[in-house]
């Protein structure tokens, strides 16, 4: 339970506004989405393998080199082991990046996250802090799997429909996240005031450093541009909503813990779009 503007806004109430996130964002994907898993195995590979890599790693380092206390950690970790977002596919394409691969990665990600998450959270915060993966990996199937599923289920059902309300879902979501943000945000508006600046350079140097390290792996591996440009978008852009979510729902007991997915979720898009507009302005000279 969260206090947001001083009311007490139940855990799941945030799990419950990622859900509709995730229903938007099953009624937007395309079973042919996933067409490049078969036809472009090795691809989708190397990025899911540095998905959850490289930025677990980095939350834990980054964590660790500032001395963050047991909440904070805990909630920069489950950024880190969190699959990508789709506000990463709307990035490489604003980039000129390999789209396909970028949805492709979201996709298996999002699917590896109900094990790979919890596994990874209890391997680099389990020592600090009970992590229960068990339990967040019902969380994940419920919050995430659930929705997509049931989003690409009345996308066949009903066609007509969901073609004209996909056409709302970007704002809808971005509406949800807001939300979710305002709910943690508030939440812990006084212990922001006294240790935010530390947690929020961590968030911004996790972040860069992900964008980074993605599209330098790229370019050692050979990948082509576009691949490199997703490639960097993909790994630096995190599902930080499923995050702040899942800290809110499995982690009651450290409510600054959501405040990284928080964070996360602003800044990305802002750092997201400067380099979408970098790469798109390469790509026209």
């Amino acid at each position: 339970m969260v206090l947001a503007a001083g009311f007490a806004v139940p855990g799941w109430v945030v799990s419950v506004l990622l859900g509709v996130v995730m229903f938007g964002m099953g009624l937007a994907t395309r079973l042919e989405d996933f067409k490049i898993v078969f036809s472009r195995p090795k691809d989708i590979a190397v990025g899911c393998i540095a998905q959850f890599t490289i930025m677990p790693a980095l939350a834990w380092a980054l964590s660790r080199l500032f001395g963050l206390d047991e909440a904070l950690t805990v909630g920069v970790v489950l950024v880190g082991c969190c699959p990508g977002g789709t506000a990463s596919n709307v990035m490489t394409y604003l980039a000129k990046g390999d789209l396909a691969l970028s949805v492709g990665m979201t996709g298996v990600s999002t699917l590896l996250a109900p094990v790979l998450t919890p596994l990874l959270t209890l391997l680099l915060a389990g020592k600090t802090v009970a992590v229960d993966a068990v339990g967040m990996f019902v969380g994940i199937l419920w919050v995430v799997v659930l929705p997509i599923a049931v989003g690409l289920l009345a996308k066949r059902l009903f066609p007509r429909a969901t073609e004209r309300a996909v056409r709302f879902m970007p704002a809808v979501s971005s509406t949800v996240i807001a939300i979710i943000i305002a709910i943690v945000v508030s939440a812990n508006a006084s212990r922001l005031l006294t240790g935010g600046f530390a947690v929020a350079l961590v968030v911004v140097l996790h972040n860069l450093c992900g964008l980074a390290l993605g599209y330098l792996l790229a370019a050692a591996l050979r990948l082509s541009e576009p691949k490199r440009r997703a490639l960097c978008i993909e790994v630096g852009m995190q599902n930080s909503g499923l995050a702040a979510s899942l800290a809110a729902a499995h982690f009651a007991a450290y409510p600054m813990a959501a405040v990284p997915g928080a964070i996360f979720s602003v800044w990305h898009n802002i750092s997201g779009a400067f380099v979408a507009r970098m790469f798109a302005r390469r790509a026209a000279n």
